[in-house]
């Protein structure tokens, strides 16, 4: 079992929510139970996949659950973009969080490349 809390991309990913917390607080009240509610649930689906795949046995469970939170961070990098047409934030957080979550979608991809060719190695 891995603690995840040593994880990089783990990190980068819950600084990341607790972003995307903050920001959401600004959104019109009408949007609390639609994109407000999407957003909070996508980006901390990142880090809690993360999280439990550190605790599964296998590295192929681990690559699969790292496999949900890239499909997390692809979510959450499609609603910052609604975010954004609906003018509740700015360029500069735009820009901000999409550089984000493109590095975190990066090592996500990446850990999961270095994993898959382990385990076909052990096999």
């Amino acid at each position: 079992m891995k603690n995840y809390k040593n994880l990089l991309v783990w990190q980068k990913s819950h600084k990341l929510v607790l972003e995307i917390y903050t920001i959401t607080k600004t959104f019109p009240k009408d949007e609390q139970y639609g994109l407000i509610s999407q957003m909070r649930r996508s980006s901390a689906s990142i880090p809690t996949n993360i999280a439990e795949g550190c605790g599964r046995k296998t590295d192929p469970d681990f690559s699969r659950f790292l496999s949900i939170a890239a499909g997390s961070s692809t979510e959450l990098s499609y609603q910052i973009l609604l975010s954004y047409e609906l003018v509740y934030i700015n360029t500069e957080t735009f820009n901000k969080l999409e550089i984000q979550i493109a590095e975190i979608s990066k090592m996500l991809n990446s850990f999961i490349s270095k994993i898959d060719s382990q385990s076909s190695k052990k096999s």
